[in-house]
């Protein structure tokens, strides 16, 4: 496999690993989606509004729409889990979609990061896939480290590769067209 096929495939583990995050999620007793726990944001509520306002961020440098930090300052962060969900989705297949519409040639073509402070950053466009998608692993995490608090069990978020575990996966790759 090469590194685009890899980015592509982690793109598509990134709308399955947040479809089954989220399942868990909307399925929390009033009060715990943004009930005070140990991480590194104060909520799962925080941590997922953060995770979608930094992919809006990546995607507009990948994408070079322009609008640069704004695309973090101006994200209007959601209060519902049902619309944040759907919101991560719609990001994701967009995700999906930059992804597949690559180049091997163009993970080495670099667009301008806007760092406020530190000017505009010349990146790879594949060492920003490589980034975000390792960003939303990280926080993904911590939301599922902060579900073992919760009226709902952390889901399994690691069947995703092998073909060992694809009985595991099967009808939700369907149903998410992956």
């Amino acid at each position: 496999m090469n590194l685009l096929n890899h980015l592509r495939r982690m793109a598509g583990n990134n709308l399955w690993s947040n479809d089954r995050l989220y399942r868990a999620v909307v399925s929390l007793q009033p009060g715990e989606f943004e009930a005070q726990r140990t991480s590194f944001f104060p909520s799962i509520k925080e941590t997922l509004n953060h995770i979608l306002a930094v992919d809006h961020l990546y995607l507009d440098f990948l994408e070079e729409g322009g609008v640069g930090a704004a695309a973090y300052d101006d994200f209007v962060p959601f209060d519902d889990p049902v619309e944040l969900a759907k919101a991560q989705a719609d990001f994701d297949r967009r995700l999906i979609a930059f992804c597949d519409g690559l180049l091997d040639a163009d993970l080495d073509r670099r667009v301008a990061t806007d760092r406020r402070e530190d000017g505009m950053i010349p990146e790879k466009i594949g060492e920003i896939l490589a980034h975000v998608l390792l960003h939303d692993i990280h926080h993904r995490g911590q939301v599922h480290a902060m579900l073992s608090g919760t009226s709902v069990a952390p889901p399994q978020l690691d069947e995703f590769l092998l073909d060992y575990d694809a009985k595991l996966r099967e009808k939700e790759v369907e149903r998410l067209g992956l």
